[in-house]
């Protein structure tokens, strides 16, 4: 299915080309979709909720459904493996243990002339999830519920909604109940799609509208987001999944292989992207592919995904291999090297890094702590992964004395003359006088 191309070659960047158009651009007709959807939702409330979740999800939902009720949830528990909760709590443990080193308090600095400086660290007073379901309504992503809850309740948010699509039967799945239970979620709505993030935005009868929306979806979702910045804060426009593993000789085809897949298995427009430096591990990697494509349940959506975005480069040494991966920037990025740590530093743009053969894709995804939401399509040049600074604020505090201003005075009114803003110098120039 993939052959080796060589890097650098015309037919390289011809293939990076179709895999950066996966990035999401300008689409009118599906813009102007989601525009009347959200516009819907802000004027009719709970009524356009329901209209939309009965079409596409649960015919028979009501709007007493709307909300899960708290005697849902304490059934959820009775349904749950007790094996699976605590696999649930572990990972849970796990992930609050890396995000509580993201918290920062709030700082001060005062000066001998009377001069308080200092920045007011606080949480948004609610934030809104979206957790989606799989694909065609498939089994929703539990995991999702632990990255996106737990750093919000750390960053100490009072109000933590969830929306997620119903099943046909207007159900929600036990397991993610209890997932967003235990998280400390305090609300859960059933509504998904653009709909969803329309009531975390602008409020609904059932809905109280939060601060901040997180959480990934479908193109939907994205452009929902997108176009809700500025009534509530957003985390980042998520598009497809993607992986990139960069092998030397040590490289384990079968395992290489086998992450490529992880990926690939998520949606038909998924990025997996091979760099080597070897041409026999390139040809053994892709054999290896086809071999476990066949075993696969998703293996129709693998095997479009690969034909449509993956790729195995060959590139002349180690070190062109990481600058070519520096460029495409991936969400994820595996170092299957003989000495990734001396790799590491070479790393400038990825979501994460995952260290050697014995951490696929998959320990990132679920257990080993740090967030699985990150940036994709290129953007990790700049944007970070979900964290616990995604639902703070930061507030500057300035406090002068007189002293201060005076000796200040001047130089204040000059970059204000500077800049044309008379107004801004009247009002130090009016302090000024006795």
């Amino acid at each position: 299915m993939l052959e080796a191309i060589s890097y650098p070659s015309v037919e390289a960047d011809s293939r990076l080309a179709v895999i950066a158009s996966r990035k999401m651009g300008p689409d009118v007709a599906l813009e102007k979709s989601v525009i009347e959807i959200l516009l819907d939702v802000k004027a009719n409330g709970d009524d356009a909720l329901l209209r939309y979740t009965r079409q596409f999800d649960a015919s028979e939902l009501d709007a007493e459904r709307l909300t899960v009720s708290p005697e849902e949830i304490r059934s959820a528990y009775d349904a749950v493996d007790p094996e699976l909760l605590g696999i649930i709590q572990e990972a849970m443990a796990n992930i609050e243990a890396f995000h509580r080193q993201q918290l920062r308090p709030s700082h001060f600095i005062t000066k001998p002339d009377g001069t308080f400086l200092g920045q007011m660290v606080r949480p948004v007073e609610a934030a809104g999830l979206y957790i989606p379901g799989g694909q065609a309504g498939e089994t929703p992503l539990l995991s999702s519920v632990l990255m996106n809850g737990i750093p919000a309740r750390l960053a100490g948010v009072r109000d933590i909604a969830m929306v997620t699509p119903p099943r046909a039967d207007g159900s929600v799945s036990p397991a993610l109940l209890v997932a967003a239970a235990e998280v400390g979620i305090t609300r859960i709505h059933r509504a998904g799609s653009a709909w969803g993030i329309a009531a975390l935005a602008y409020g609904t009868e059932s809905v109280r509208k939060v601060d901040v929306v997180v959480g990934p979806g479908n193109i939907y979702v994205s452009l929902a987001k997108k176009l809700v910045w500025g009534a509530v804060g957003i985390d980042m426009l998520a598009g497809p999944s993607e992986i990139l593993v960069v092998a030397d000789d040590r490289g384990n085809p079968r395992y290489i292989a086998a992450d490529l897949l992880s990926q690939a298995e998520h949606d038909p427009m998924a990025s997996a992207v091979l760099i080597t430096t070897e041409a026999s591990l390139a040809e053994k990697v892709a054999a290896s592919l086809e071999e476990q494509l066949l075993r696969l349940p998703r293996q129709e959506i693998a095997r479009r995904a690969l034909r449509d975005y993956g790729a195995i480069f060959l590139a002349e040494d180690l070190d062109q291999a990481l600058e070519l991966a520096n460029g495409i920037a991936p969400e994820h990025l595996e170092l299957q090297v003989c000495d990734p740590w001396a790799c590491l530093g070479k790393i400038r743009n990825a979501g994460a890094v995952f260290m050697g053969e014995w951490t696929p894709e998959a320990v990132g995804d679920y257990f080993a702590g740090p967030n699985h939401v990150l940036p994709t399509a290129g953007t990790a040049r700049f944007a970070s992964a979900l964290g616990v600074e995604n639902f703070l604020k930061r507030t500057s505090v300035i406090s002068f004395s007189g002293n201060a201003f005076r000796r200040d005075a001047e130089a204040i009114v000059r970059m204000a003359e500077m800049e044309g803003l008379e107004a801004h110098a009247a009002s130090i120039r009016v302090r000024m006088k006795p």
